[in-house]
C-alpha cells in the first residue's frame, strides 16, 4: 500500500507543482490563486455547493483491500473458522456442520463518476455513477471435518452499482462557517443477481449465485440523508459530516442490507494555494442484513446473513492539489488512504487492511 500512495502523491505534486505560479498579479480577478482547501478531503462526499449556474465533473477510484478474517474485535484463524464455527445451512443437502470454506483476501474497485449543477446559490444537485470490480480468494478444505485443505479458488464480479442522485441544500453561510443538508436517493441498478464457480468441500466445481458481500448493487431504493458543517480560517479548514442509508423494504431477492450510519470529521492546512494536507477520522455503524436470499447457500461465513455489519472506526491522511495555471488551471487532483484502528465485526467477517481513494475535479 505505501508504495502505492507514494507514487500517488509523487505524481500528483509532480504533476501540479509545474503549475504553481501563474504570470501576474493573483490578487483578483481570474488570476486569483484557487485554493486547494476549498475542498473536503477526497473520501468526503457531498462536501461543498456551487454558485449559481455553476458545473463540477468529477471521477474518483477508490480500492478497499482485506485479508484475514475476525471475529467481533480479535482475528481469527482458518482451522478456527471450519473446526468451531457452525455452518448456517447444517442438515441440508450436501451442507456440513461447519464452515468449509474460508475466504483469504478481496479487493473492491469502485470508479466513480460525478456531475453537480447549482440551480441557485442554496441548492446544489448532485449525480454519481458508480463501476465497481470485486475479486475474492477463497480456501476450500476437504470434506465435512478436519482442517486438511483442499485448494484455492477465485470469484469476481464487475459492473454498474447502485446510480445516487441528491440535492445539496444550504443551512447557513457566514463565510467562515458553511452548514448544508445532505438529501440523496440510491437507485437499485446494481446486480444482485451475480454468479461464479466455487470449489466446494467434496472436490466438485459448482456454478452457484454469489454472497452478498460480491453483489453488485443494494436491490433497494435506499434514503441517504446527512448534514455538513465547514469552517475556515486563514490556512487552516475543518469540518464534520453526519450521513446516513436507511433502506427503504426489501429487495426482489427477499432481503435488505442494513442500514448505516457515519461520522466523520477533518482538518486541512493549506502551506501554498496549490496544495493542502490533511487528517480525517470516520467511525461507522452498519447493521447487519435483513432477510434472506434463498439461492445464497453455502458453508462459508459470506453466506449467513449475520456476518455482515459491526462497527467500524478508521482514520486517513490526504492531500488536495490545485493548478493555478495554464491548460490544468482550476483542476483538482486529491489522495486520501486510510487504514482502520478498531473493527468490531457481527459474527466471521472479512477484516479491512487499508482503503485509497483518488480523485479529479472541474468546476465552470
Amino acid at each position: 500500500m505505501k508504495k502505492t500512495v507514494i507514487a500517488a502523491l509523487a505524481f500528483s505534486a509532480t504533476m501540479f507543482a509545474t503549475s504553481t505560479h501563474a504570470d501576474g498579479d493573483h490578487s483578483q480577478g481570474s488570476n486569483a490563486p484557487i485554493n486547494a482547501n476549498g475542498h473536503a478531503p477526497i473520501g468526503v462526499m457531498g462536501d461543498h455547493l456551487h454558485k449559481q449556474g455553476e458545473f463540477m465533473f468529477s471521477y474518483r477510484f477508490m480500492r478497499m483491500d482485506m485479508q484475514g478474517n475476525r471475529q467481533g474485535t480479535n482475528s481469527i484463524s482458518d482451522e478456527a473458522i471450519v473446526t468451531g464455527v457452525p455452518n448456517r445451512f447444517a442438515g441440508m443437502p450436501g451442507q456440513p456442520p461447519t464452515l468449509r470454506i474460508v475466504p483469504q483476501e478481496m479487493t473492491m474497485d469502485m470508479h466513480m463518476f460525478g456531475a453537480m449543477y447549482a440551480p441557485s446559490d442554496r441548492v446544489t444537485l448532485m449525480a454519481m455513477l458508480p463501476y465497481l470490480k470485486k475479486d475474492m480468494t477463497l480456501t476450500t478444505f476437504m470434506g465435512g471435518m478436519g482442517t486438511t485443505r483442499l485448494g484455492n479458488f477465485d470469484t469476481s464480479s464487475e459492473g454498474i452499482g447502485d446510480i445516487k442522485a441528491g440535492a445539496l441544500v444550504g443551512l447557513m453561510d457566514t463565510g467562515a462557517h458553511k452548514v448544508h443538508l445532505n438529501l440523496g436517493l440510491s437507485l437499485p441498478t446494481g446486480s444482485i443477481t451475480e454468479r461464479g464457480n466455487v470449489l466446494t468441500p467434496m472436490g466438485a466445481t459448482m456454478n452457484v449465485r454469489l454472497p452478498y458481500s460480491m453483489q453488485l448493487g443494494s436491490g433497494t431504493y435506499d434514503l441517504l440523508p446527512g448534514v455538513t458543517y465547514y469552517g475556515t480560517s486563514g490556512l487552516f479548514n475543518w469540518g464534520g459530516q453526519l450521513r446516513g442509508t436507511i433502506r427503504i423494504d426489501e429487495n426482489d431477492e427477499g432481503y435488505a442490507l442494513g442500514d448505516e450510519a457515519a461520522v466523520t470529521a477533518w482538518a486541512s492546512v493549506q502551506p501554498q494555494p496549490w496544495v493542502s494536507l490533511s487528517g480525517r477520522v470516520e467511525a461507522k455503524k452498519l447493521g447487519r442484513i435483513e432477510g434472506m436470499d434463498t439461492s445464497i447457500m453455502g458453508p462459508v461465513q459470506t453466506a449467513d446473513p449475520d456476518n455482515y455489519g459491526g462497527e467500524t472506526v478508521n482514520m486517513f491522511v490526504g492531500a488536495n492539489f490545485a493548478a493555478q495555471r495554464g491548460a490544468l488551471r482550476g483542476h483538482r487532483l486529491a489522495v486520501e488512504a486510510g487504514y482502520p484502528i478498531y473493527q468490531n465485526l457481527n459474527g466471521v467477517q472479512m477484516e479491512t487492511d487499508w482503503t485509497l481513494n483518488i480523485g479529479w475535479q472541474k468546476a465552470f
